[in-house]
């Protein structure tokens, strides 16, 4: 199976810019690459493929960005230089830029990063122009549906998102795999385990060996107290986030709580949304509100997996599946949230897109009240408002995935 990212990789192959794909640990950039490595054999395109885990490899790219050119095999093409953790180069920005300016009609560089930490730190100015950026989030639900193999089920969806008014005879079955997939998220290698007691070991394999490594690599000092911020922050997704409260709780400095979310959020585990104004008297426009990126990981750093029908945060995991649904189609970067400051809000709102709109998130249709929008309609009519819900669970959803 092919992620969603592989078409969208494979077309700038052909580009002279480098091609970089980022995302958290363990979701699947490596095996994305191996894809494309297949690609090039088939196709007979030159490539080599260096992982900077070897460390020999790695010491001689350090000691010279040029010593790349003595694992080039001997050929007129260009040549696809894939790099899996190209982190770990001691200055990548520097050896990136070198080999662009001097060899880009000779080398193509693909290379793969797990932690935007390091990106921020060494991607200068200067690669501007000589890179394009992919984000390889979790699976989304039609790569979870193919990555379980229920094929029959993925041709559903993809009948339903090609016709607003289908209905299916599947939808209970639908109901059941999308459950699953927000208890316990979008890491292939849990979606792949068939025993659900299995999936919960993966996951906190995940939660404590590589959230480890990316601790260790960004140099947090107190590794307890940076455990315990990710917990709360599970525990209070989707909500406003008081960098005060954080740091009177774990009793630790402000900047530290501040260093820490800096760190999550450049490991892909949290991402931060901006508020959306245009009045900066009556609007919220400080806080940001926190979401995790990956249900799954939300379930086990809270250690509960329960069916969502026993939970009293089942809302709040319902939000935080729809950040990552709209993150998803549109990046995240387009979404923000809207709050006054005495009390109205939204949870969503895509201001800056070709058709802006903006939607508020209920686990039940029941719940919702159009009139407690009325404030948000009235002053943004500019802006659409939607709604959507998890019960009923209705093939609507479905085609809004699309």
């Amino acid at each position: 199976m092919k992620r969603n990212l592989y078409q969208s990789l494979l077309k700038h192959l052909d580009k002279k810019e480098y091609t970089v794909i980022i995302g958290a640990r363990q979701t699947g950039k490596s095996t994305l690459m191996r894809q494309l490595e297949t690609h090039c054999k088939s196709e007979q395109i030159p490539f080599i493929f260096l992982n900077l885990e070897n460390k020999n490899i790695l010491y001689e790219l350090d000691k010279s960005p040029l010593n790349i050119l003595a694992y080039l095999p001997v050929v007129k093409n260009r040549v696809i230089v894939f790099i899996d953790e190209f982190q770990y180069l001691q200055d990548p920005s520097n050896f990136l830029k070198l080999i662009y300016d001097e060899y880009a009609e000779k080398i193509k560089i693909v290379a793969t990063g797990s932690s935007a930490f390091y990106l921020d730190t060494t991607f200068k100015d200067s690669l501007s122009g000589r890179k394009k950026i992919f984000y390889l989030q979790t699976c989304g639900f039609d790569e979870y549906l193919q990555l379980r193999g229920l094929d029959d089920l993925y041709e559903e969806l993809i009948r339903l998102q090609s016709n607003k008014e289908a209905k299916s005879v599947y939808i209970d079955v639908l109901h059941q795999e999308w459950r699953n997939y927000m208890l316990y998220g979008g890491y292939p290698a849990v979606i792949t385990e068939p025993d659900n007691k299995e999936k919960i070991v993966r996951l906190a394999e995940l939660r404590d060996a590589y959230v480890k490594r990316d601790i260790l690599e960004a140099g947090v000092q107190n590794e307890t107290a940076f455990y315990y911020l990710f917990r709360i922050l599970a525990a209070q997704s989707g909500n406003l986030l008081n960098t005060n409260d954080l740091a009177l709780s774990l009793r630790i400095k402000h900047e530290t709580v501040t260093n820490y979310l800096a760190v999550l959020q450049k490991c892909f585990h949290i991402v931060l949304l901006k508020p959306f104004y245009r009045n900066l008297k009556k609007e919220l426009v400080k806080m940001p509100k926190v979401f995790l990126t990956d249900t799954g990981m939300l379930n086990s750093l809270l250690n509960n997996f329960q069916p969502l029908a026993l939970r009293s945060d089942k809302g709040m995991i319902w939000e935080t599946l729809n950040y990552k649904l709209l993150s998803e189609k549109y990046g995240p970067d387009e979404i923000l949230f809207w709050r006054t400051t005495d009390g109205n809000e939204v949870d969503f709102v895509l201001p800056y897109i070709e058709s802006p709109f903006a939607v508020e998130v209920k686990f039940d249709k029941t719940s919702i009240r159009p009139n407690k929008y009325k404030k948000f309609t009235e002053t943004y009519p500019d802006i659409p408002l939607s709604f959507r819900w998890l019960q009923p669970f209705e093939e609507k959803l479905l085609n809004e995935l699309k």
